[in-house]
Order: structure tokens, then C-alpha cells, then sequence
């Protein structure tokens, strides 16, 4: 069964902001107790490992669009998960098999709190909040996702980096045998991403454990995955299992593979056209009859917005910086 959010109920109406506010102060209060992140049991939420299985105690985010989402089937079978597959439908038909449990993260670089974490105890101080985000990938197209997860920014401050570090660095579990596309090379495994220190502890970035109230499926990134609303989709890394605070800007995977392309910041910038094609309008996935492809090709173009429509959150993140050149 579906789970559906109705579009005429915004955001305002179900969480005021001093109610968020008021939780959030509370949860970058709690503390990391020795080798493990589990702080706050009460605020903690168990990840079902069953696929499809209904995430409890998921709270309505102040984040999210009031635009009406995409149908669950456009957000599970139109993907770009590479370490599947570099077709769009290969990661649902390519990672129905592949196992996220037991998965840890290690934590590594210039920060007070390393180690490394199983997932539950990762994920278990914080509150699951459900952000409706509109997504845009560089290939000129776009959908509206209600992902659940946990604020990055909360995360990033129970880690405590020292003031070194200026970047945080992900990277994706390696696994030739059982990730497919990790066999050709389409990139440089394991998939690395980046963002720097400030971009991380702004509010809008989560890493997702869920979509649509249900548990994430292993085609949009099961089981934790990064999601930066304003950037193109290629900066949102997947079955993510290092995070490193670093010193240096990071070589991120894309910008390896083709530099001319694709920029370490990622913003999107209708200004700015990738090199074989305009970025100035995009195809909302579902705005016509159809799913995946067929809505693709059948959707009419609107224009593409700067930092996709999230610029009074994010753009003092890039004062002085040209945003032509770093791209």
C-alpha cells in the first residue's frame, strides 16, 4: 500500500517551527557516549530491514515543498544508481538481491568522535523527519521526492570536526560481486562525494533512510544515502559507508571522470549549461501521462530555478565565490 502525503496540507499546518525548533536544539544538545553514537533512546527510531516496511515515529518537516510529489513507481524505477547499472531502469532490476544488512559506517579524518558504527546505533539519537524536496539531475530533468531521514547538520555536530576540517568526504560501499556496475568503468570505485563543512551543517541536507513513509529500497540508495536538495543529483552518493572530515577538497568521482562536466560544487545554475546541453529548463518526471521514460520524454519543460528553488536557504553559503568557474 501506499503511503501519500495530500497535496493541499502544507507544511506550516503540521509541525509550528518553534515545535521544530525547540526538538532540534534539543537533539545537537545530546552527547556521544564512548565508542558508539547512541545518546537519546527516547528520540530513537529502529530501521525495519523488511523491504517496503513502514518507518515508525516519522515527524512532518517545516523543509518541505508544498508541490505535490511523484508517484512512488516514477521514484523506484527511473534511477541513477551507477554502481547498478548506467541505465536508468538497470538499479530496480540490478539491486532487488543486494543485502544492507549488517552495514556500519566509519567515521574518519580531522574530528573528535572517529570509529566505526553499526547503522542502527549511527541513525538511533535522532528523529526520522520526512522532507518533500524537489530533485534535479544534470540531465535536464526533475522529480518531487518525499524522503525520510535524519538532518545532516545534526549529525556533522555530534561528530564535533576540529576547526581543520573543511570538508566532509562520503564514500559507497565497494562490491564488484554484488554491485554490477562496479565491474565496468563508467567511474573510479568506490563512488566518492563531498561537500564542504558549511554546506554540510546547513539545514537542509539529510541522509535518507527512507521514502514515501517506507523503508529506503535498495534502487534509491538502502540503506542511508546523502540528499542536497539544491545540487544535481549526482552529488546524492548512495549506500553510503565512510565519512571523512578533511583538510583538502576532495577528488570526487564525478569530477574525476569528466571535470569539464561536473564541478565539485554542483549547484544548480540555469546560468550555466553543461557542455552538451542547456541547464536553463528541465522535465518534471510525472507531469504528463505515463511514468519513467514515457513521462520523461511526453512532460513539458519549465524553466530550471537558481539552486533549484532554494535560494534563500543557501545562497550566503557562496558570497564572493564565481559561480560560473566553480561549477
Amino acid at each position: 500500500m501506499l503511503i501519500r502525503k495530500p497535496a493541499d496540507i502544507r507544511p506550516s499546518e503540521i509541525t509550528s517551527k518553534e515545535n521544530y525548533l525547540n526538538r532540534r536544539k534539543f537533539m545537537q544538545s545530546a552527547a556521544l557516549a564512548g565508542s558508539s553514537i547512541l545518546a537519546v533512546d527516547a528520540l530513537g527510531a529502529m530501521l525495519p530491514q523488511e523491504r517496503g516496511a513502514k518507518l515508525a515515529g516519522v515527524v512532518k518537516s517545516e523543509f518541505s515543498t508544498d508541490e505535490a510529489p511523484n508517484s512512488y513507481d516514477d521514484i523506484t524505477t527511473y534511477n541513477n544508481y551507477y554502481e547498478f547499472g548506467v541505465r536508468k531502469d538497470d538499479p530496480v532490476r540490478n539491486a532487488q538481491e543486494f543485502k544492507t544488512r549488517p552495514w556500519s559506517i566509519e567515521v574518519s579524518g580531522k574530528a573528535e568522535k572517529t570509529g566505526t558504527f553499526n547503522l542502527e546505533d549511527f541513525i538511533k539519537p535522532y528523529t526520522l523527519e520526512e522532507r518533500i524536496y524537489r530533485m534535479r539531475c544534470v540531465e535536464a530533468w526533475s522529480m518531487v521526492i518525499p524522503w525520510v531521514g535524519i538532518p545532516l547538520a545534526d549529525v556533522i555536530k555530534q561528530l564535533r570536526p576540529l576547526s581543520s576540517a573543511k570538508y566532509v568526504v562520503f564514500e559507497t560501499l565497494l562490491d564488484k560481486e554484488n554491485m554490477p556496475g562496479q565491474r565496468g568503468r563508467s567511474l573510479r570505485w568506490p563512488y566518492v562525494e563531498g561537500l564542504t563543512i558549511a554546506e554540510a551543517t546547513n539545514p537542509l541536507p539529510i541522509l535518507a533512510v527512507g521514502l514515501y513513509g517506507e523503508a529506503l529500497p535498495n534502487q534509491n540508495g538502502a540503506p542511508i544515502r546523502l540528499v542536497v536538495p539544491w545540487k544535481y543529483g549526482f552529488k546524492g552518493i548512495k549506500g553510503i559507508v565512510k565519512i571523512h572530515f578533511s583538510e583538502k577538497q576532495p577528488r570526487t568521482s564525478w569530477a574525476l571522470a569528466a571535470s569539464n562536466e561536473y564541478g565539485f560544487y554542483a549547484n544548480v545554475n540555469p546560468e550555466v549549461s553543461h557542455p552538451r546541453w542547456s541547464q536553463a529548463r528541465e522535465r518534471r518526471i510525472g507531469a504528463s501521462s505515463g511514468s519513467g521514460l514515457a513521462s520523461l520524454f511526453n512532460a513539458s519543460k519549465q524553466p530550471t530555478l537558481m539552486f533549484n528553488g532554494y535560494g534563500e536557504q543557501v545562497a550566503h553559503l557562496y558570497d564572493g565565490l564565481d559561480l560560473r568557474r566553480n561549477f
